[in-house]
């Protein structure tokens, strides 16, 4: 069997990717080196919590951005994404290694988080997990909880900074900034019509919005050019008082061209002033002209692309 059927597969859901997981995913890389194999990672489509219970799961990421931040910050291109149905609700833990795991998609080697649950019931646990490799004569290793500045890092704690817009310290726990991908969508040219156009993000169904406000931020553009920005992510206040939809708009800094229709990431920096309703266009203008220039500020001082 060659390394492209051999793999080294973490396992997890993996919401945010944050540093916790990024342990599974060195290790991975590593034994995969090591086995002349391929680094793989098995999730889900959804979280099987929201399955199971009926109950909607906001994440951290959509699917799409958990593929695309496995591959850019661990160099992982193979990563399966099962979906959750009553097939895998159902499916024996024992079948889950030696039936998907081992017969499909070719695992020589497993990695896992030390409270990974799996199975029909969640009975599949860390300690049945490594019995079963060792049965099998498969590798194992099981990754203990990782701390940083005196917490555990874990996905719901990342998800209420998310929320209360603290999105620096979010980046400290993720690894990585804490990022949107989406298709430019139109908005209402409201930023048109001042001077500043934006370019519009809808945030997908089940994913958490950052706290309402505005951030210094990064737009990443698919021909790897990329931007400082202005982002504001919130109702709009002083141009539509009396329509809640979230939205999630951004100036990018010294870019002139067309953006609709294509695929950007944006990348949140740091939280800048909360969400304001002004009295006229007039003082959103001047107050947007502020946040620009304290976002130049922001990346001459901090020399970050």
């Amino acid at each position: 069997m060659n390394s492209t059927k051999r793999t080294v597969i973490a396992l997890g859901f993996f919401d945010g990717v944050h540093r916790g997981h990024g342990a599974l995913l060195k290790k991975a890389v590593q034994r995969a080196q090591e086995l002349d194999a391929t680094p793989a990672v098995f999730t889900f489509d959804r979280p099987p919590k929201e399955v199971v219970t009926g109950k909607s799961v906001f994440l951290i990421n959509s699917p799409e951005d958990r593929q695309e931040i496995i591959h850019r910050v661990y160099g992982i291109d193979r990563v399966i994404l099962a979906p959750f149905d009553k097939a895998m609700m159902t499916l024996p833990w024992q079948d889950f290694i030696t039936e998907l795991l081992i017969k499909e998609h070719g695992a020589v080697h497993l990695v896992a988080g030390h409270d990974y649950h799996f199975g029909h019931k969640n009975q599949g646990n860390p300690e049945l997990l490594m019995a079963k490799c060792a049965e099998l004569g498969l590798g194992c290793d099981i990754i203990p909880k990782v701390e940083y500045d005196n917490i555990t890092v874990s996905s719901t704690y990342i998800r209420t900074l998310v929320e209360s817009g603290q999105l620096e310290r979010a980046a400290e726990f993720l690894g990585h900034r804490h990022c949107l991908s989406q298709v430019v969508c139109h908005g209402h040219r409201i930023g048109r019509t001042i001077g500043i156009p934006t370019v519009n993000l809808s945030v997908p169904g089940h994913v958490l919005v950052p706290g309402h406000g505005v951030y210094i931020s990064r737009v990443y553009l698919p021909d790897g050019r990329s931007y400082p920005g202005v982002t504001n992510v919130g109702t709009r206040p002083t141009v539509n008082q009396d329509d809640p939809t979230v939205s999630v708009e951004t100036f990018l800094l010294d870019f002139d061209g067309d953006l609709y229709e294509q695929r950007i990431r944006l990348e949140f920096c740091r939280h800048l002033r909360d969400e304001q309703r002004f009295d006229s266009l007039d003082d959103l203008k001047t107050q947007i002209q502020q946040d620009i220039v304290a976002a130049r500020a922001y990346f001459s001082e901090n020399n970050i692309n």
